[in-house]
């Protein structure tokens, strides 16, 4: 029988970051020695009381409701009132198996233009094939760590006016570490309401912001932000695979009918994990000194890292929260070019097989194909024990909280050079 598929899904390739991961796991396994830099999966360990809730709650096994337990998005709606000042109650809450699917989900029944910063997630560009959505590429500057500007933003609407339009903002950035200051949020908010575009602030990273001080958007446009957030980064919890929604009131319309999405899709999120994010979203002094001391040690490796590329002729934007780092090898592009090395892939092919360091390639991200850069994740390293060291030794360097990812680091310069 001659193979019938739809032509969204004949474009797409698996997710880069998912292949980058099984292939250093296949390497390690062959007995090769590498450098996980790949793959963006928190390396601290879910906090004890939210894994003793989970154990608590293992019995839990029936159906909850699609939009969420309750209690839950009580939870998830207090802790956004309290860390960032968002105005919402429980009804504006939608609980999904990774904010991901809710991604996803928004793209497909939100009928307008996706526009996505240029570089962005691996995901967002793929999802909008998927839903046969059209979007744009809105480019950034070096001299802007490249995040998004009010004026590209502006220049873009103002191209045809009254068209709905979906922008998707990740800060702390994947792929670039970089955030968004209060000034830039309101002139980017200003320039949102003004063409009435509705905004997924893809706040994942949050939390995660080095000096705890992140700000959400939704503070300066609360009636036109969906504020996308969950457990797998700030929580460690990635493949517990438990995200969040937080919607403005005049957008309640869009929760039913994603909810009756998720009802004919997933149907609901794993109970048991449900439960269990109770406990993470309600707090405690646990919690606190878990968040505090997960910022110390990423801020530490960030920072030193960020150091040593630099003395490299390395460029990054400096990391301001999440554990990216984006290097830009562009300033030796022309040693890189004699070798062959034309494209950001071939670049993260020759120095994976050369060194044995996994990175993604930015091409993976939006960027142009010859734009010479990766996205860096510098987290091959004990979380667990990193904790432990930076409780003792709040002075710990980054040598001895993460010594595989210096040494990573410092075979990517001996390699360019």
């Amino acid at each position: 029988m001659k193979p019938a598929i739809n032509k969204n899904i004949t474009y797409l390739k698996p997710s880069a970051t998912l292949v980058i991961n099984e292939r250093s796991n296949a390497l390690q396994q062959s007995g090769k020695q590498v450098y996980k830099l790949g793959f963006g999966q928190s390396p601290f360990p879910v906090p004890k009381i939210v894994v003793k809730a989970l154990k608590a709650n293992a019995h839990q096994k029936d159906y909850l409701p699609v939009k969420g337990l309750m209690t839950l998005r009580k939870a998830v709606a207090k802790y956004n009132q309290d860390k960032f000042g968002i105005n919402c109650t429980a009804e504006d809450v939608l609980i999904g198996p990774g904010s991901k699917e809710l991604l996803f989900l928004t793209q497909l029944i939100y009928q307008g233009e996706l526009l996505l910063p240029q570089p962005s997630w691996v995901s967002y560009e793929p999802q909008a094939q998927l839903a046969n959505k059209s979007h744009a590429w809105l480019s950034t500057k070096r001299s802007n760590n490249y995040m998004l500007d009010a004026a590209t933003l502006e220049e873009h609407c103002a191209k045809a006016l009254n068209v709905p339009r979906l922008l998707i903002l990740n800060y702390p950035s994947n792929p670039t570490g970089s955030t968004l200051n209060k000034q830039q949020l309101k002139e980017l908010a200003a320039v949102a309401s003004k063409h009435k575009v509705l905004i997924i602030s893809d706040e994942i990273y949050g939390d995660v912001h080095h000096k705890g001080k992140h700000i959400s958007i939704a503070k300066y446009y609360p009636e036109g932000t969906i504020l996308s957030s969950g457990l797998s980064k700030w929580c460690g919890a990635g493949g517990w695979r438990l995200g969040t929604f937080v919607f403005p009131k005049e957008l309640r319309w869009l929760v039913d009918q994603m909810a009756v999405v998720a009802s004919e899709t997933f149907t609901t999120t794993s109970a048991p994990i449900q439960y269990a994010a109770v406990q993470a979203y309600e707090g405690g002094q646990e919690i606190n000194d878990y968040l505090n001391r997960s910022r110390q040690v990423l801020k530490v490796i960030a920072q030193r890292t960020h150091e040593l590329l630099k003395g490299y002729n390395i460029i990054c934007p400096k990391p301001k929260g999440g554990f990216y780092l984006m290097p830009d090898f562009n300033e030796h592009k022309e040693a890189l070019n004699k070798k062959g090395i034309t494209t950001s892939h071939q670049l993260c092919e020759a120095l994976l097989e050369e060194t044995g360091v996994a990175l993604l390639p930015l091409s993976a991200f939006g960027m142009p194909d010859d734009f010479l850069g990766a996205r860096l994740s510098y987290v091959d390293f004990d979380g667990a024990k990193a904790l432990k060291l930076i409780k003792k030794n709040p002075n710990a360097d980054a040598e001895t909280l993460a010594p595989k990812v210096i040494e990573g680091i410092q075979l990517i310069g001996k390699w360019i050079k």
